[in-house]
């Protein structure tokens, strides 16, 4: 996962003052003009703060990791959605919009900088895909990463398992004014806490839906 922003340096301060990341010199991008940071917390990789193209909107991106990019990015045309931009960072990647139009990056696998610490306090604990459409994103991401999408009790957010162990979540935007996009959630000691921190330094207040603690996901 990483965030791309109009001012990486800024981002890193913020993201750096909220959850104690430290982060590495920049690394200079290719495909795109400006500079990538990584983030570390104890030490261990935990994130990514780039340069966001011109005009773009800042956010955060959910790295898929697949053996070869071009491959899957053809793969993905094929299913359906359509490739935006190669890169490099820390390593090969592609930006891509799925079948909706929600974008998320391709990874390639390999001996890259890969995050190093999940699952604990300020690092990721989730990603999580908010679709217009369910039927078509589950036909698009069986396609392309085996996933099969299963429904949850409550019926919320049903979870994306391959072979067996989940991999992510998912729920529908119909019906809601919440905009389709890959969400990613970080592992927090107390969100009430981090969210009064978040907007001490300067973030914005929002709300989001809560996502069920027996939902599967971590």
């Amino acid at each position: 996962m990483d965030t791309w922003q109009p001012d990486p340096p800024a981002a890193a301060q913020f993201y750096g003052a909220l959850f104690g990341w430290d982060f590495d010199a920049p690394i200079r991008m290719s495909g795109f003009s400006g500079e990538y940071y990584l983030a570390r917390l104890d030490g261990r990789l935990v994130a990514g703060v780039g340069q966001a193209p011109p005009r773009s909107p800042a956010g955060w991106l959910t790295h898929v990791r697949v053996d070869d990019v071009g491959k899957a990015l053809a793969h993905a045309e094929q299913a359906g959605g359509r490739g935006l931009a190669e890169y490099r960072a820390s390593t090969r990647a592609a930006l891509i919009a799925d079948s909706s139009g929600v974008m998320f990056c391709l990874r390639e696998a390999g001996e890259d900088h890969r995050v190093e610490l999940v699952d604990q306090p300020n690092s990721w604990a989730m990603s999580s895909l908010h679709t217009p459409d369910l039927e078509k994103a589950q036909e698009f991401y069986r396609t392309m990463f085996d996933w099969e999408l299963e429904s949850s009790p409550e019926g919320t957010f049903s979870r994306w398992v391959r072979d067996d162990r989940i991999v992510a979540v998912a729920t529908t935007t119909d019906g809601t004014d919440i905009p389709a996009h890959w969400s990613i959630n970080f592992s927090v000691g107390s969100a009430d806490e981090i969210a009064e921190r978040a907007v001490d330094l300067g973030a914005d207040s929002c709300c989001h839906p809560r996502i069920p603690r027996d939902s599967g996901a971590r």
